[in-house]
């Protein structure tokens, strides 16, 4: 039997003119790896051939020879999962769908597949493909328990042949994030608020499995336990790895400890959420450890230890008023930031955000390719959405001008050639193909 795994594209990423050659090449080498369909792989028995398609730099054949689709999806591309899932439907195939997306909203998802996965799918999948084989498909799978990370085998690259031609092999030490954030859709997912860690030496012996010079730590957060996340950098010393992740700059403004060991380790980046420069907007969204006061002493001490930054920032809180653009901008400025994301605030379904502008009668559409981080569905409480549309639209041209990225991303040289290939190309990256909205 034959099994096809399909990541579908998000919708703004068509539509690009004579782009899209050069941003699917691009993305091939420089994406961030998702580990999901890799770990299903391993999971699933050699009676079934697997292939993976990820349609940001492949075309999925509707005609493909298989008995089984699974599809991932976020609430991005939501809409064109379900096309995709349609289609194959049409020509007889069964489909599972999960994500995101379909674990807060099954009764939609079920409308256009044989089976909904809600939450996690390590401990469904088995029982899943058992059914299917027996003909029992149920419409609904969920999750009844945090997932066991020391029970998870490692991921299967080579099944998927998914890394193939990529620069960059993604990995995983924990899961989950007790930050409880308002507006986020992972730690607002089936048991994302639970933490969970692997083994190190589990960690360390896939590292050693792994040919990729640089990794990317897909987890929400490597500072979500400080201790764990300075024995596990101790222990990755000596691999010669180049690695990014994620982190909290609270703990990264108060422990040097852990920044000289991550650097020691091999860290390049943080990709860090500050989210705003206003401290009543990190108080309401449930970042109150997060002190604006405490941000530019942090991005010193990351420098001084030879790690480039990027910086996340969110608008339409609704303590921003008109000059929150600005003094964004003049701020990151000030704190020399290696490159930024600039997003419009976005209510995901599921999230406490979403129930409150529901309940407020605040959401202006509900048609889901357009909660990319990159329109206004919501209608801001101090400016209108246009307004909110218009300054983000100019910070991100005037972050991102050609000027702005050259000077940017040869100063990542000064943090060594494997910072410009993380964070210097994502620089250029960005100016190529970052400015989607409309």
């Amino acid at each position: 039997m034959k099994i096809l795994f399909i990541s579908p594209a998000f919708e703004s990423n068509k539509s690009r003119g004579l782009k899209p050659f050069i941003y699917s090449y691009l993305y091939k080498i420089f994406l961030s790896p998702s580990l999901s369909f890799q770990i299903l792989a391993a999971l699933t028995p050699y009676e079934y051939s697997i292939k993976y398609v990820n349609e940001e730099y492949k075309k999925i054949n509707f005609n493909e020879d298989c008995d089984l689709v699974g599809i991932t999806s976020t609430t991005i591309n939501a809409n064109h999962a379900y096309q995709i899932a349609d289609e194959f439907r049409k020509r007889g195939v069964k489909v599972v769908i999960g994500g995101w997306h379909p674990s807060v909203l099954p009764n939609e998802a079920k409308e256009h597949a044989d089976s909904v996965v809600i939450g996690e799918a390590e401990d469904i999948w088995p029982k899943l493909l058992r059914d299917f084989k027996n003909k029992d498909l149920k419409a609904i799978y969920k999750q009844n328990k945090p997932v066991d990370l020391n029970k998870i085998p490692f991921p299967d690259k080579k099944r998927l042949k998914y890394s193939e031609g990529l620069m960059v092999s993604g990995i995983q030490a924990t899961r989950g994030c007790t930050k409880g954030c308002k507006y986020c859709s992972i730690t607002n997912s089936p048991y994302g608020r639970i933490f969970r860690v692997r083994p190190i030496e589990s960690v360390i012996k896939e590292i050693g499995n792994i040919r990729q010079k640089i990794l990317y730590f897909c987890d929400s957060s490597l500072t979500l336990n400080p201790e764990y996340s300075k024995e596990l950098f101790k222990s990755m010393i000596d691999l010669n790895k180049k690695f990014y992740c994620n982190g909290n700059i609270d703990v990264l403004s108060s422990d040097e400890e852990l920044i000289k060991l991550a650097s020691k380790a091999g860290c390049v980046e943080w990709s860090i959420g500050f989210e705003s420069i206003s401290q009543k907007s990190l108080d309401f969204i449930g970042k109150k450890t997060n002190k604006v006061e405490n941000f530019k002493s942090a991005i010193e001490k990351i420098h001084d230890h030879g790690m480039g930054i990027k910086g996340n920032f969110i608008f339409g809180f609704d303590e921003d008023r008109l000059d929150i653009f600005t003094k964004t901008l003049d701020a990151i400025y000030d704190w020399k930031l290696d490159s930024a994301e600039f997003n419009i605030l976005i209510p995901f379904p599921g999230t406490p955000l979403f129930k409150q502008l529901q309940k407020e009668q605040r959401i202006l559409t509900y048609y889901w390719p357009l909660y990319d981080c990159s329109h206004v569905v919501f209608q801001p409480k101090h400016m209108t959405a246009q307004e909110l549309l218009s300054g983000t639209i100019e910070i991100n041209k005037k972050f991102h001008s050609k000027y702005n990225i050259i000077n940017r991303s040869l100063n990542c040289f000064r943090h060594g050639f494997y910072s410009f290939l993380t964070t210097g190309v994502e620089n250029i990256f960005k100016g190529l193909f970052h400015q989607n909205f409309n």
